[in-house]
């Protein structure tokens, strides 16, 4: 895999945006806005146990902390829709993408874009549920 792609948690805006949509408490990392030696701020996130300043935090989730919130099934329609991750390649490396179907079928209720990290696809899967109320 290409070391450009690795992504453990969920950038600063994505971060901002689950705050509004997740529980807090299911966020196990933050982005704290430091001051460095040279003078400059900058954001850098770090495991949510390490020292909080609150004026200076956004609350961040790792790929771990995105799957926990994520159900494992979703029943719509007297249907239930399980979830899966699928793995690809593209030009890029490789893809993920979640959906949640009936299993062994390809019947597909919702599913994320191809994306070259997980957190990505995860964090398109809870904007989906969140926006059909299903979180």
């Amino acid at each position: 895999m290409d070391m450009a792609t690795i992504k453990s948690y969920t950038d600063l805006e994505q971060s901002k945006k689950l705050t509004e949509i997740l529980p807090l408490e299911s966020a196990d990392m933050h982005w704290q806005y430091i001051e460095e030696d040279n003078r400059q701020l900058q954001w850098f996130c770090f495991p949510k146990d390490f020292s909080i300043n609150q004026h200076n935090t956004v609350l961040a989730w790792s790929l771990a902390a995105l799957l926990s919130v994520l159900p494992f099934h979703l029943i719509v329609d007297n249907q239930r829709y399980a979830f899966s991750m699928h793995k690809g390649l593209n030009k890029d490396g490789e893809t993920y993408m979640i959906r949640y179907n009936v299993f062994n079928t390809d019947i597909c209720l919702y599913a994320t874009d191809y994306y070259n990290n997980t957190v990505d696809a995860c964090y398109e899967m809870v904007l989906k549920l969140h926006e059909r109320k299903l979180l």
